[in-house]
């Protein structure tokens, strides 16, 4: 058995101080009252003077062991502040009292460790919550010092770091002027170019003080799709009411003017009519012919996926090409990532869209003054969030930026005799693929296909 030692008692100690303060108070009132004293005790004032001065030492001696616990507590809130989950003070002292308050201490330290690691958990949930969102957060300070972000956003911004505010000009200083400026309850839209395209964000504010400190929310949104949609579901009614107004109105014509024909091949006489006849009727058809081209816009039909290998896919699609273009000036490059890349899209829909770009590709260097290797690049890819990306690229000379703007927009070509639709199908084709159609800004005209 341990031995005890009572020294370390808060009750003895107290005991020994409260006993030497009465000595000494007895002691100063037999000197001030005059009373004799026979027990041994024959001068009250040195007795009086020896116990008063014994007392702060006694309060000292006291102070000392509660100095002793104090530093325990500092060093288990020093340990719980630097993680150091090690931190126990033994329960198997000599005396109840140390006992007592290490047992305390322990119990204290784990619970103040628990809140901290649940904390920190929490704080670690949230933070994978924000990553798995398709909105983009940032949180700065009024200084601009970011003090959340999440993957989103660096995928937005085309960022790997972001600290703070002034990082983005280096994207575009314009957005960095309206995410320094802006204030809760505002609602930005920006619109700004990256390597990845042409991107339109959607910014809302609010904001939150947290320790004393001001924090802005900012939330993110690419609104390119919802833009998108808007304008195909425009152009689809307006084509539909073209298709049927003009329909209606050309039908009657081409049907009397073969009527009107065929009664005219009796008198041959009437040579002048028929000829104008003749040329109603083939106008009326041509006419057919054209808004018939422009309904297909309208109904593309619902995709029905399945898994084919890309590789393949643009071995067919560049033979398809070279086919439908024998003699072009044109040679071609393929770089398929892994080769047994496999994508899952309605592979039907698929290839009229790349036949489409590759066949713009080839007219584009046909046309092209320039006497250096004419060439399509292909390329497939998978990216860091999983999705594959076939890019279709060739060395003619850059879209104009007047021009690039509006190539997705129904009807509008620059070619002599072109129709207009055909990147418009295939943007749509995309959109109801789950995907996306874009041209990359560079030296080189760039289409990328986006499957997510």
């Amino acid at each position: 058995m341990k031995y005890k030692d009572i020294r370390q008692y808060y009750t003895f100690r107290i005991t020994v101080c409260l006993l030497l303060a009465l000595f000494a108070g007895v002691m100063w009132t037999l000197y001030f009252c005059k009373i004799p004293v026979t027990n041994g005790l024959s001068d009250p004032l040195f007795w009086a003077i020896c116990s008063t001065s014994l007392l702060p030492a006694a309060l000292y001696w006291q102070l000392r062991l509660y100095r002793h616990h104090t530093r325990k507590v500092l060093f288990m809130l020093d340990a719980i502040e630097n993680n150091d989950s090690a931190i126990h003070f033994s329960e198997t002292e000599n005396t109840a009292d140390n006992c007592f308050i290490n047992r305390a201490l322990n119990r204290v330290a784990h619970i103040l460790y628990n809140v901290k690691s649940e904390t920190a958990q929490q704080e670690k949930y949230y933070e994978l919550i924000l990553d798995c969102v398709n909105t983009g957060i940032i949180v700065p300070n009024d200084n601009g010092a970011v003090y959340q972000k999440n993957n989103e956003t660096l995928r937005l911004l085309g960022l790997d770091v972001f600290t703070h505010v002034r990082q983005l000009a280096r994207v575009d200083a314009h957005l960095m002027d309206i995410i320094t400026n802006c204030h809760a309850g505002d609602k930005q839209q920006v619109t700004f170019s990256n390597e990845r395209g042409t991107l339109n964000l959607s910014i809302r504010v609010s904001d939150i003080t947290v320790r004393l400190e001001h924090l802005r929310i900012l939330a993110l949104n690419d609104i390119n799709n919802e833009l998108d949609e808007k304008e195909i579901d425009s152009w689809i009614r307006l084509t539909r009411v073209l298709t049927h107004e003009i329909m209606n109105a050309v039908t009657p014509i081409t049907s009397l003017s073969d009527t009107l024909l065929r009664l005219t091949e009796e008198k041959a006489s009437k040579e002048e009519i028929r000829n104008g006849l003749q040329t109603i009727s083939s106008t009326g058809k041509g006419l057919l012919a054209f808004v018939e081209s422009y309904r297909k816009f309208t109904r593309i039909p619902t995709p029905e996926p399945s898994l084919f290998y890309v590789k393949d896919f643009i071995a067919r699609m560049v033979e398809l090409a070279q086919h439908q273009h024998p003699g072009a000036p044109v040679s071609f490059h393929t770089d398929i990532t892994p080769d047994d890349l496999i994508l899952h899209a309605d592979e039907t829909l698929i290839s009229q869209v790349v036949i489409n770009l590759l066949k713009n590709a080839i007219q584009a260097i046909e046309t092209s003054f320039s006497d250096i290797d004419r060439r399509i690049n292909i390329r497939a890819y998978c990216n860091e969030s999983e999705a594959v990306l076939i890019e279709i690229s060739n060395n003619s000379p850059a879209i104009p930026a007047d021009i690039a703007e509006h190539i997705f927009i129904p009807f509008f070509t620059t070619k002599e005799n072109g129709s207009g639709i055909g990147l418009s199908i295939s943007r749509q084709i995309m959109r109801l693929s789950g995907g996306n159609i874009s041209l990359i800004p560079g030296k080189e005209t760039t289409f990328v296909l986006k499957f997510n």
